[in-house]
């Protein structure tokens, strides 16, 4: 198991995971979206076993005057087949950890 980013040429994988949280969502849909997204520096974060996704974060590294420098997370979901507060947690862990070395003084779900 690890955790690691994601690229463009796993988006079949991450869109079987995220349509479980935006049922309505079509795949053309969420491409779309996912390329729009490029211009805030929209990361897709898994937690892979192998190659299949088990927890997706997507998030972006942004700055308010209220917020500072910080991660903002636009979506947290884990495959319906493992047990979400597990994978959940690990990778809230590791997105704390990721803030540090982006010099992120938060995370913001």
């Amino acid at each position: 198991m690890q955790i690691r980013e994601l690229d463009l040429k796993e988006l079949y994988t991450v869109y079987d995971v995220l349509s479980q949280l935006y049922t309505q969502l079509t795949y053309k849909e969420f491409e779309d979206l996912i390329y729009d997204m490029r211009e805030i520096n929209y990361k897709m974060i898994g937690i892979m076993d192998n190659e299949k996704l088990i927890t997706y974060a997507g998030l972006s590294i942004l700055t308010s005057f209220k917020d500072k420098r910080h991660i903002k997370v636009f979506d947290l979901i884990t495959d319906k087949k493992y047990d979400a507060k597990k994978y959940d947690a690990l990778m809230k862990d590791y997105l704390e950890d990721y803030a540090k070395l982006g010099m992120c003084g938060s995370v913001l779900y």
